[in-house]
């Protein structure tokens, strides 16, 4: 049964509707950490690592961490292979293009792809730069992600490729959000303008509160 509702094309949007929520909610309470970055760098740090140590007696070091980490990864492949998979679909469905002289979606609808993939990017490097260190501009300090984002942000490429890719995410979840609304059966023509507004107030909310960090530091008001 649950091959035959993935191979499905309403399962595979339902599996990137509710992968897309859970992600959703994940991005609400990161963007909310983010922001401790105006406390201070040791409040900063202290969040950090409170994040280890939730759950604690009752699980270990770090588990709790690692069980979010293990949902987030399980949700962002299925929401890339489900909409990889729809988008072949669709292209093999209608293989030309079609023909209007003004484009009828939106922006944020006609750039989803590109959006996914310029995000599916951004989160490779985002994990090399400020948790493994790998690509970090400056010397990576184990323990103190303060300094380490300070360190990214006061680089100007840093800033761009933080900032563009919450535009795209802005766009994303801007489309993503009602998407997902009418996939899983909320919407209906007295809910779509509340649904449509919630998108948009999420969307510009997130982008905000996420850029709101590297303006912080590119002003010197997080130094």
């Amino acid at each position: 049964m649950a091959r035959t509702v993935w191979d499905s094309t309403v399962g595979k949007k339902t599996v990137m509707a509710v992968s897309g929520l859970v992600m959703l909610l994940y991005l609400v309470a990161h963007m909310i950490g983010n922001l401790k970055i105006y406390f201070g760098a040791e409040e900063f740090n202290h969040y950090a690592h409170w994040l280890r140590t939730v759950g604690e007696p009752f699980m270990h070091y770090e588990w709790t961490l690692w069980l979010i980490r293990v949902v987030l990864v399980i949700a962002v492949v299925a929401h890339a292979v489900s909409a990889y998979q729809l988008s072949r679909r669709d292209i093999k469905a209608r293989p030309s293009k079609y023909v209007h002289s003004k484009p009828r979606s939106s922006y944020a609808t006609r750039t989803m792809r590109w959006g996914g993939i310029i995000l599916g990017l951004f989160i490779v490097w985002h994990l090399l730069d400020l948790t493994t260190g790998t690509v970090h501009s400056g010397g990576f300090e184990t323990g103190k992600p303060y300094q380490n984002v300070v360190d990214t942000f006061s680089t100007w490429y840093g800033n761009v490729i933080y900032i563009v890719a919450m535009l795209a995410l802005g766009l994303h979840i801007r489309h993503g959000f009602w998407s997902a609304a009418q996939t899983l059966g909320a919407g209906s023509r007295t809910r779509d303008r509340a649904l449509k507004t919630t998108a948009n107030v999420l969307a510009l909310l997130l982008t905000i509160g996420f850029v709101a960090v590297p303006v912080g530091v590119m002003t010197k008001v997080v130094s």
